[in-house]
């Protein structure tokens, strides 16, 4: 396979999984901030304050990859 055509496909994959580490991230701050809340008996506060922590964390890695697309 040429040189270029693997290159094509890595970063067909690091795109292609951008959606689901957006996902995750908000998906762990929200499970993270639920299980806190129970625990402390702080609800609902703990599950907002780690979505939007989630939240932070998905924008950081489309950021990530923008500035990634813009190197290559």
């Amino acid at each position: 396979m040429k040189r270029e055509t693997r290159q094509m496909f890595r970063e067909l994959a690091y795109y292609s999984s951008l959606g689901f580490s957006v996902a995750l991230a908000i998906f762990i701050g929200v499970a993270v901030g639920i299980i806190l809340d129970k625990w402390l008996g702080t609800a609902p506060w703990g599950m907002f304050i780690f979505f939007a922590l989630g939240v932070a964390a998905a924008g950081r890695n489309i950021l990530l990859a923008v500035k990634k697309s813009k190197n290559v």
